[in-house]
């Protein structure tokens, strides 16, 4: 460990990296505190009380919601509309085109899911600040609360988005991904001192055990899965150019079981909390925010299928086996038992079918898993620290712990190199 921590203090551009990180994070948790003038803090505590949608929608934000500080929306709105993006990609011919341009064509992109941020942004702070009427201070003009609300949600969640690109071009890690984790992070301490409280007022400790057992195991079973891969071997053919022999070797294609890490989850999750917040905001539909709250039977059940489709569409639009096959040909390598060409991409495609299903599974039957066992033990101080949070921090560690490995290999060889 000593080891690790002097490679970073050593290595100038990595240590650069985890300090920006570091400090975007700061200004992340700094803007979570400020709050949007004109709301009666007893009556907004109440009413997430009694919340289950508004209680795993603050999950998000890291308490910013609860509070209803500035980034109350969090990277909610970045996300939908990425997701809105990637699927428009799939449908409109242009942008799929544009998304095939190179880096012109993804900056392009970049902007469009921006300002779809700032519009759905927008909308979404309208409906909070029109359904949030009833916690204002008494005496406040609700046109003054409506407008500045809107202004200070909204520059709020754009500022968040503007952080996770900061963090994903200048820092290390995936900005948005990054963000979600210190928010579900930040509440690990109330949820022990909420536990701590259940015990004292006599809940059972067995239960508070068997569910802590439960976190532990699904936490390995998450790294397994995680970080298992499935190796296809190429061989390359010797291939002589002037007087100098290339190929010869063999290599291996690493197709991890989970293609799609934690981004399925969140797009499952961001899916399944858009429709219930809006409900939340329109009376006539408080109905709905209810047969989707996240501890209810249709949630999950949705949230199951979506987890499926999401895990498929992720590895659909990452992982190209025609395009994969193409290469390997072009550079004269061959999967031993399989002819290049064709019959490799129909190969590469039945097996990253298989793996896919097999992730899917995987990910759907852990994301009901912490649900099952809290209404086993009744034990529901962890409620907010289910499946997805924990899917959300080991993917995201893991991530992080790659990216940091990949750095000190390449300062390595640069080293040698040097």
């Amino acid at each position: 460990m000593l080891n690790v921590l002097s490679g970073f203090l050593n290595i100038a551009d990595l240590r650069k990296k985890i300090i920006y990180t570091l400090g975007m994070i700061v200004l992340f948790r700094v803007g979570a505190y400020i709050p949007v003038a004109g709301i009666n803090t007893a009556k907004l505590e109440a009413l997430f009380g009694s919340g289950n949608i508004l209680n795993f929608l603050d999950l998000f934000t890291g308490g910013a919601l609860m509070r209803f500080s500035v980034f109350a929306m969090g990277i909610v709105p970045y996300i939908n509309a990425s997701i809105i993006m990637q699927l428009l990609q799939v449908v409109i011919p242009q942008l799929e085109e544009l998304a095939k341009e190179g880096e012109a064509g993804r900056k392009q992109i970049a902007a469009y899911t921006r300002y779809l941020t700032v519009a759905l942004a927008a909308f979404q702070a309208f409906g909070m600040a029109f359904w949030l009427r009833g916690v204002m201070l008494d005496g406040y003009n609700f046109t003054f609360f409506l407008c500045g609300t809107v202004v200070a949600l909204t520059a709020g969640s754009t500022l968040v988005m503007w952080f996770s690109e900061l963090i994903t071009d200048k820092g290390i890690g995936n900005g948005a991904s990054l963000l979600i984790f210190v928010g579900i992070v930040s509440r690990i301490p109330s949820y022990i001192g909420q536990t701590v409280t259940l015990i004292k007022g006599g809940a059972s400790l067995i239960g508070v055990l068997i569910l802590i057992a439960a976190f532990l195991v699904m936490i390995v079973a998450i790294v397994l899965v995680q970080e298992a891969q499935r190796r296809i071997q190429v061989q390359y053919a010797k291939r002589i150019i002037g007087r100098k022999v290339y190929g010869g070797q063999s290599t291996y294609i690493p197709l991890r079981i989970n293609q799609g890490g934690v981004i399925p989850i969140i797009f499952a999750s961001s899916v399944l909390l858009f429709p219930a917040t809006v409900a939340q905001f329109i009376p006539a539909l408080q109905g709905m925010a209810g047969w989707l709250s996240p501890s209810g039977s249709l949630y999950l059940a949705l949230y199951f299928a979506l987890i499926f489709f999401f895990t498929y569409f992720y590895t659909a639009i990452t992982f190209n086996p025609v395009e994969l096959a193409e290469n390997i040909k072009k550079y004269g390598g061959f999967i031993t038992g399989i002819r290049p060409g064709k019959p490799t991409a129909q190969y590469l495609e039945y097996t990253i079918t298989r793996l896919t299903l097999v992730g899917a599974v995987f990910l759907a039957v852990i994301a009901v898993v912490p649900s099952i066992v809290e209404s086993l033990t009744h034990i529901t101080s962890f409620q907010g620290l289910g499946s997805t949070s924990l899917l959300i921090v080991v993917g995201v560690a893991l991530d992080l712990v790659r990216q940091i490995e990949t750095h000190l290999v390449t300062r390595q060889y640069e080293g040698l190199l040097a």
